[in-house]
């Protein structure tokens, strides 16, 4: 026999009291084996229920419905740890239920205006040796739960696995891929290696869902394996790729201990009918970070950045073009104080001859922010050092390079740093193989990431339009345009038009945006090819994906102020798109500025006039793109 204690989208206190204390009295009747209880949870809009019961083991599990539509069948949930006994022989109580409607200003991201809605319910789980609790949300559209045991015996306790399962009851194509690699469609079932997160998997029906994480802060990196069953997927621990003076290894981080307490992060399962539907997930990681403190984060600036070669007048140049192109900040990329993986080179001094004072001087006459890289290698020996000395220098912000993305404990070195960094005003852009997990909300400093195969790796035009459907869910990345020019020999490999170079900055989000990557200040001499990039924004005030498939082409539309900006890209083959501009005021005429490939590889600029009514078409070639800026008739 089966009982459902049902928590729909709409209850009084009192009945909410009632439940609870039933469900508990069921649950002691569920461990003597009287009968199977079934937790149900709706989202705000009814439309997503979440259902968690016990196994005739005393083993969690989970099923996810959407639409009428079952993503997930039943799936384990679970921790494992040489301490306590945490995965079977479970009886489960209701702890607390809650119901949360909230908005919150987030001046630093795709909107102005964050909405965060859901219901949820705390399980309080007990086995004979140990208790932990499992939280869970349930979003529109999305399912978030995490494990959390906060009376760990007095020694610390090892976890020995993560024992969250995904079985799929439809057959789907998991966009594999791992840190800066391509990725591979393939079928879940032939699904070889791992996978990192967020993982964009699509089935035939068609439907598409993605699996992420949020908050990870001390765990560990958590990949995804072929599970047990057929279209199952499960979890196992990982790290990143390691550069060591060139030498590549990969390893497992095998060793993840914890004192006092073990809470992991937010597991995340979204869903949507469509691949422009899953940008209804791209904040999802915010809103699940709880912030240091409720300020809105003011006074911190985004901008686009110029990285400048490592000599002086080089440098000095830099700063006159990121002023000429309305660039916010100059980055001094690696190189500046030595060889970066080496222990004698000091991020404290620069090399000779590189007058770093001079060039800081002439940034701030100029209104423009200066960005250090510093590698891991600095970074661990001397963090608290540069901190007092950069600010004494006049330094704007970091850049961190090759951290350690994967371990445990690289991972709460980062949390640490990134908390100081923050804490002394500095931006920071985390680069290499470290994917965002929300943390931005707790450290708003922390404006930008890597962990993509970015444009110096040459990516191709099925990459450049995977991505918004990928990694882009996971939060800002850092792309380093490498727009191309007739001088720079890189150019060559750009394998996208440069049109599309364009439309990507709209496209893509990032706060701290690297345009020109292998470009110096003196090979951009045709300031009309160029004048889009002194346009666009970094981040936005309101944020609509239009029309789009993943590997396919997508258009999005960006706000800032009263101006829309607009981005297109197609992927190798032609692609057409086409959308309402219902997103612009009623009242208003509108003139569009449009930035397309002119055939002869260069950029042509026409101006058109629309209005709310109007529908656009976009018909691109493959590999090309278009941009527009959209501004109001004064």
């Amino acid at each position: 026999m089966q009982t459902n204690i049902f928590f729909p989208s709409q209850r009084n206190n009192s009945f909410y009291r009632f439940l609870i204390s039933i469900s508990f009295l069921i649950y002691l009747a569920t461990a003597a084996g009287a009968q199977e209880v079934v937790f149900r949870i709706q989202s705000p809009d009814r439309l997503t229920e979440a259902q968690f019961k016990l196994d005739k083991q005393g083993k969690l599990c989970y099923r996810l419905t959407c639409d009428k539509r079952v993503i997930l069948d039943w799936s384990r949930l679970g921790i494992k740890t040489d301490g306590p006994s945490l995965d079977s022989l479970i009886s489960v109580s209701v702890l607390s239920q809650h119901r949360v409607e909230e908005k919150f200003s987030w001046p630093l991201g795709e909107d102005a205006t964050i909405k965060n809605s859901y219901r949820g319910i705390t399980f309080h789980c007990r086995t004979e040796t140990g208790t932990f609790e499992l939280l869970t949300r349930v979003y529109n559209g999305s399912l978030a739960f995490r494990y959390a045991c906060y009376l760990l015996p007095q020694r610390p306790v090892r976890l020995l696995a993560e024992l969250t399962e995904f079985n799929m009851t439809a057959r789907y194509r998991i966009y594999q891929y791992h840190e800066e690699s391509v990725f591979s469609p393939v079928a879940v079932d032939s699904l070889k290696g791992i996978s990192d997160l967020p993982s964009t998997l699509v089935s035939d029906v068609p439907g598409y869902v993605s699996i992420g994480e949020a908050d990870n802060r001390n765990y560990t990196k958590c990949v995804l394996v072929r599970g047990r069953r057929p279209k199952s997927l499960a979890f196992h621990f990982y790290i990143d790729t390691i550069y060591r003076n060139q030498q590549v290894s990969i390893r497992t981080d095998s060793i993840i201990m914890f004192r006092d307490s073990l809470v992991t992060p937010w597991r995340t399962v979204s869903y949507s009918k469509t691949a422009i539907g899953l940008h209804n997930f791209s904040q999802l990681n915010l809103k699940l970070v709880k912030p240091l403190n409720n300020k809105v984060p003011l006074g911190i600036k985004p901008g686009k950045v110029f990285r400048v070669p490592i000599n002086t007048q080089g440098a000095l140049d830099g700063v006159d073009f990121a002023s000429k192109m309305n660039f916010q900040y100059i980055l001094i990329d690696a190189g500046w104080y030595g060889s970066e993986f080496r222990t004698i080179s000091d991020p404290t001094k620069p090399i000779p001859g590189f007058e770093l004072d001079r060039i800081i001087a002439h940034a701030r006459q100029k209104g423009i922010g200066v960005i250090l890289y510093v590698n891991y290698v600095g970074l661990k020996s001397k963090i608290d050092t540069l901190l007092s000395l950069y600010k004494k220098w006049g330094v704007s912000g970091f850049k961190f390079g090759f951290v350690d993305g994967g371990t445990q404990k690289g991972l709460a070195w980062l949390d640490t740093a990134m908390k100081k960094v923050n804490d002394n005003g500095f931006v920071l852009n985390v680069h290499d193989h470290y994917k965002p997990t929300g943390l931005s909300r707790r450290y708003p400093f922390v404006l930008s990431s890597e962990g993509i195969r970015g444009d110096e790796n040459s990516p191709d035009a099925f990459h450049t339009t995977v991505l918004p459907f990928t990694r882009f869910l996971a939060g800002a990345a850092d792309f380093t345009f490498c727009y191309p020019n007739k001088f720079n020999s890189y150019s060559k490999n750009v394998k996208v038009s440069k049109a599309q170079q364009l439309a990507l900055t709209v496209i893509y989000f990032d706060p701290l945006q690297a345009i020109f990557w292998y470009g110096r200040s003196q090979d951009y001499q045709n300031d009309t090819e160029i004048e889009f990039f002194r346009y666009v924004p970094t981040v936005w005030d309101e944020s609509r994906y239009l029309a789009g498939e993943i590997g396919e082409g997508i258009s999005v539309a960006r706000r800032k102020g009263s101006i829309w900006y607009l981005g297109s890209a197609a992927g190798l083959q032609p692609w057409k798109g086409k959308f309402r501009l219902d997103f612009l005021d009623k009242n208003k005429r509108y003139a569009a500025t449009v930035y397309e490939d002119d055939g002869a590889g260069g950029i042509r600029s026409r101006t058109i006039n629309v209005t709310y009514s109007d529908t656009y078409l976009v018909n691109l070639s493959g590999k090309s793109g278009q941009a527009a800026i959209i501004t109001p008739d004064r």
